[in-house]
């Protein structure tokens, strides 16, 4: 039989290649201002879009370089070389003291921008974690164990997010209530379902549409339990996040550059060029990590008995409800859960993958970006006489593939859209 393999890999990298900064970015970028250009960048994208906007600014449009300031701010290991702004590599996905000192940094520069300057903020997956100013009353242990708190708990990134924009001065339109005098310039890769500017890094330059209420109801729905001044912080009105026609957003506007759907519409294009029949599951699916891959296990398993040649793709971001004490993320849950049912499948194989090139771990570059499946994989869960339900159990998605030789393993990517999925029925 064919190894898909290649194939697998090559549709991952195609979704990922559509999001590319230095693909995506320059068409978006504004003229030279009377002023200067002020670049505050966050999220695993944030140096590669600021070596992109630094390439247009500088190389293309001549711009003095004493007019072209700012600093990025990404994870660990996903830095690269710039001229003129600065780049911090910090935590994620939970924040950092490089992260904190950051954060500091980027609304000194942005209280410190003029009527003439431009605050061009540029915006992807991560910058939730990688900006991290406490509110009033917090500190920084507190906002981290309020993040590890919600990471565990299952909820889905919406949710964290709005409990993180009312525990923040830079989330929830905050960053651009402190750089309102200038005109505010949003470009975002969106890494969130149905592509929500207000949950894209949690929302630093938009109006916030979730409310303390809505965050006190996460916390209770969680049952998360929390220090006391977490609790005073989400009763206090003076944390509420920014509306729609507060003044921050007068000169301030806000675009995408790039989208989960583009990039999954690129992946399903390269699978139809290789001949598949495509089952197109969108781009913006939720859930439960294991529970979606048993639906689409099913899925798999019904084509092959239809004896269709079919290629199942997805979007959308999954989660995982931790219970054990293993390693992993969701594509590698998600690809596990299916391992478990495709075992006597050798026709099928399967791709899950972050497309920033990390799935879940402990924020090293090294962690891989989700695992593969195919006959391969189940020849040698049968070998080593592996059971991937007592894997599932410990939530150990890492050791499993780790043991088979199936992660993957791409390094940082720098973009995030979201995960991509792939199902090849032959």
């Amino acid at each position: 039989m064919t190894d898909r393999r290649p194939l697998l890999r090559a549709i991952f990298d195609a979704a990922v290649a559509a999001a590319h900064p230095e693909i995506v970015l320059a068409r978006h970028l504004r003229p030279v201002p009377k002023g200067r250009v002020i670049c505050l960048a966050a999220g695993k994208g944030a140096a590669a879009m600021a070596a992109a906007a630094e390439r247009h600014y500088l190389d293309a449009l001549k711009l003095d370089p004493a007019r072209l300031e700012g600093i990025a701010t990404t994870r660990h290991g996903h830095g690269v070389t710039t001229r003129r702004i600065k780049v911090i590599e910090a935590g994620h996905p939970v924040p950092d003291e490089a992260g904190l000192k950051a954060a500091e940094e980027t609304l000194a520069l942005a209280a410190g921008a003029g009527a003439d300057d431009l605050l061009l903020v540029l915006l992807s997956g991560g910058g939730s974690a990688n900006w991290i100013a406490p509110t009033e009353g917090v500190s920084f242990a507190q906002k981290q164990q309020v993040t590890r708190a919600l990471l565990r708990s299952g909820a889905p990134i919406g949710e964290i997010n709005t409990v993180r924009k009312h525990l923040s001065r830079i989330k929830g339109g905050r960053l651009a209530r402190t750089g309102q005098r200038a005109e505010i310039v949003t470009l975002a890769i969106s890494d969130v379902p149905r592509d929500d500017p207000s949950a894209i890094a949690s929302g630093p330059t938009v109006p916030d549409p979730t409310t303390l209420a809505d965050a006190r109801a996460i916390v209770a729905k969680y049952a998360l339990k929390l220090d006391d001044a977490i609790r005073v912080a989400l009763e206090d009105p003076g944390n509420e996040s920014c509306k729609p026609g507060d003044a921050a957003f007068a000169r301030a506007h806000f675009e995408l550059i790039a989208q989960p759907k583009a990039s999954l519409q690129a992946a399903i294009e390269l699978a139809r060029d290789a001949g598949y029949e495509i089952v197109d599951l969108g781009a913006d699916l939720e859930g439960e990590a294991r529970d979606v891959a048993a639906d689409h296990a099913r899925l798999a398993l019904q084509a092959r008995a239809r004896g269709k040649r079919v290629a199942i793709l997805s979007g959308g971001e999954l989660t995982v409800t931790v219970r054990g004490q293993g390693r992993g993320g969701p594509n590698q849950e998600y690809a596990l859960a299916l391992a478990a049912v495709l075992r006597d499948t050798p026709d099928i194989s399967a791709l899950a993958g972050d497309t920033d090139g990390a799935d879940g771990g402990a924020g090293s570059a090294d962690d891989p970006a989700g695992a593969t499946i195919d006959r391969g994989t189940f020849a040698r869960m049968k070998s080593l006489g592996l059971d991937p339900k007592a894997y599932l159990d410990n939530n150990d998605a890492s050791a499993f593939f780790a043991a088979t030789g199936d992660l993957l393993l791409t390094g940082p990517t720098l973009t995030n859209v979201n995960d991509i999925r792939v199902i090849l029925v032959d």
